[in-house]
């Protein structure tokens, strides 16, 4: 198995993603796209999709992106506007790329569009630290 698919491998086993139905679609080096299909057990009390689902997806796609060197990354910071309200049947994209290496630190930006229309729904700015550690060694 080459690199690349061993890193969609590791950032693949994620329970909670699978729980979502989270897919990711597209992962390489400081990028990542995840789809997520709203159902109706996603929605809050006033029949829109949770904050919490779009965050989740958001903080997914950045996962993915900022670990897809191989290296291991954890979130520093999270910063969401939430722009558009989704419902259930909508279908979400999340992509996230990476904007900024400087040592340790990584930046990333996230939006959050509605498959169908292209609708920006969610926007996210987030910071990721690289531990000194590899799940994926270099070549």
């Amino acid at each position: 198995m080459d690199r690349e698919k061993k890193i969609l491998a590791h950032v693949s086993n994620d329970a909670f993603a699978r729980q979502l139905g989270a897919v990711v679609d597209i992962i390489k080096p400081g990028h990542s796209r995840v789809t997520l299909s709203v159902t109706d057990d996603m929605l809050n009390f006033h029949g829109m999709t949770h904050g919490g689902v779009i965050f989740a997806l958001g903080d997914i796609a950045f996962a993915a992106a900022s670990n897809s060197h191989g290296q291991t990354a954890v979130a520093l910071n999270v910063a969401i506007s939430f722009l558009k309200a989704s419902r259930a049947g909508d279908r979400l994209v999340a992509e996230a790329t990476e904007q900024h290496t400087s040592g340790p630190t990584a930046l990333y930006d996230i939006t959050i569009r509605d498959d169908r229309t292209g609708e920006l729904v969610a926007k996210s700015q987030d910071l990721v630290y690289r531990k000194k550690e590899w799940f994926v060694p270099e070549d």
